[in-house]
């Protein structure tokens, strides 16, 4: 923020402000990013943005009124003009269905300055990347992809005292590998580059393009068939956005109860899977506190600085959770369980199988690379439906025996739980449909017996 640190904007915002009550929060943000195509490094760059939002909050004889306003790039001569907007929204505005009292208390160093990064991050990775490109030039193979590193330190102030600061790191990298075996894709998510083994991600794409050499058309079906952790992140991640206790609460979603309530204690997995979050979970650690920049089905603005803890969602195969505020905690009658910024999911004690264990010991079936341009069919049941990408394996006496092309699937990832057969060893995984969105995930590779392959696709 123009000669304005994320701190000073905070108590310059609550100084300023004349609402009955207020809440401030400044996010300062700064990314550095690679990438590259045809085994050649293209661009790299480095920016820096900033954020403040304040919330403004109105009382009166019918309630609570919030009035929200963020804007980019404030200097200190423009917090008046956030604030002053965010107090004539809220003088406007309705009575909030999500009002609750204001949180006070501290967490994280205030007062030291905002974390940030650089392209030194890539240290290691662009030599890395170096030698790769030489090994797929070789071998007749070209690499794409890009690397993107987002330190965004976040700081939230109210007028009940609160003072909350949280630095959270996010780095993705995508490599994509070309060649006579069609395309092949590989993805991680790390917090800082220090544990990204490019040699080990290019080798494996250089694997599934020597699968690829023999291709196999099979018809649309149902098949057996194993999911990689970044395919489970992404129908696992759209389960959890799904999970909101007011909406099952009103009978709106998967998790509503015939007749009225939730499913929560039903048990929806066909093996003790735990479907969890927890903002001290190693290498995916997230925010330990709400950040709310706005309020909706499963955040509040009035819960902003509330610690989070730990959280299971499915418990022994059993729904034992679902997203919600404080609010709407007292309209469920469940306990207050806000959303946490990573997922987790772990099989049975003792399963730590691989994706190649699972492959080895699978007589016929299909191995998946990923999926994506998911989308929702039906809320009531979360049928989902989206594409396979980069590489199906047709898998024949626990080997792969080649390619073969790619679906279009319909399939509710709640369904999906109670048909598991096998559930792997988890291990920290990229998205590849939601990365932009939802990075910090552990996943285990699982088998469904009957995966619903609903037609052929063309997409390559």
């Amino acid at each position: 923020m123009s000669a304005l640190s994320p701190q000073e904007a905070v108590e310059r915002a609550l100084a300023l402000s004349r609402a009955d009550d207020c809440v401030v929060i400044a996010d300062a943000t700064s990314t550095a990013n690679l990438r590259w195509a045809g085994n050649t490094l293209t661009t790299n760059g480095v920016s820096r943005a900033d954020r403040l939002t304040v919330v403004a909050l109105r009382r009166s004889g019918d309630g609570v009124a919030a009035g929200v306003v963020s804007r980019s790039g404030v200097g200190r001569d423009d917090v008046e003009d956030v604030v002053r907007a965010a107090e004539a929204a809220a003088a406007s505005g309705e009575p909030a269905e999500d009002a609750a009292p204001l949180l006070s208390g501290e967490s994280g160093d205030w007062a030291a300055a905002p974390a940030d990064t650089g392209i030194g991050v890539y240290g290691a990775v662009a030599p890395a990347l170096g030698a790769a490109f030489a090994e797929a030039a070789a071998a007749d193979q070209r690499l794409y992809g890009f690397a993107n590193h987002v330190v965004t330190s976040t700081f939230v102030g109210s007028s009940a005292g609160l003072r909350a600061r949280h630095d959270q790191p996010a780095g993705i990298l995508e490599l994509n590998a070309k060649g006579a075996g069609g395309s092949a894709w590989n993805g991680v998510s790390t917090r800082d580059f220090a544990d990204v083994d490019v040699y080990a991600m290019a080798s494996d794409l250089t694997r599934r393009l020597a699968w690829g050499e023999r291709r196999v058309d099979l018809p649309a079906g149902r098949y057996e068939t194993v999911l990689p952790p970044s395919a489970v992140a992404d129908l696992m991640i759209y389960l959890y956005w799904s999970a909101a206790a007011r909406d099952a609460a009103d009978g709106a979603t998967v998790f509503s109860a015939p007749g009225g309530g939730t499913r929560i204690g039903e048990k929806l997995a066909s093996l003790p899977v735990r479907l969890f979050s927890d903002p001290a979970a190693a290498g995916i650690q997230a925010a330990p506190f709400v950040v709310a920049h706005a309020s909706g089905r499963t955040q509040s603005v009035f819960d902003n600085g509330l610690p989070l803890a730990a959280t299971d969602w499915i418990s022994e195969g059993t729904l034992a959770a679902l997203t919600q505020t404080r609010r709407s905690a007292e309209a469920t009658g469940l306990p207050v369980t806000p959303p946490v910024d990573n997922l987790l999911m772990a099989g049975p004690d003792g399963a730590d199988a691989t994706l190649d264990d699972m492959v080895a010991r699978t007589d016929r079936g299909l191995l998946l690379t990923c999926l994506w341009y998911i989308r929702e069919v039906e809320p009531q049941s979360l049928l989902l439906t989206g594409l396979t990408r980069d590489g199906v394996y047709l898998v024949e006496d626990g080997e792969v025996v080649g390619a073969v092309n790619n679906f279009r699937f319909n399939e509710s990832p709640v369904d999906l739980l109670g048909r598991l057969t096998e559930v792997g060893g988890a291990v920290r995984t990229l998205p590849r449909e939601w990365s932009d969105y939802f990075q910090r995930t552990s996943m285990p590779p699982v088998r469904v017996p009957d995966f619903n392959m609903s037609t052929v696709s063309q997409a390559s």
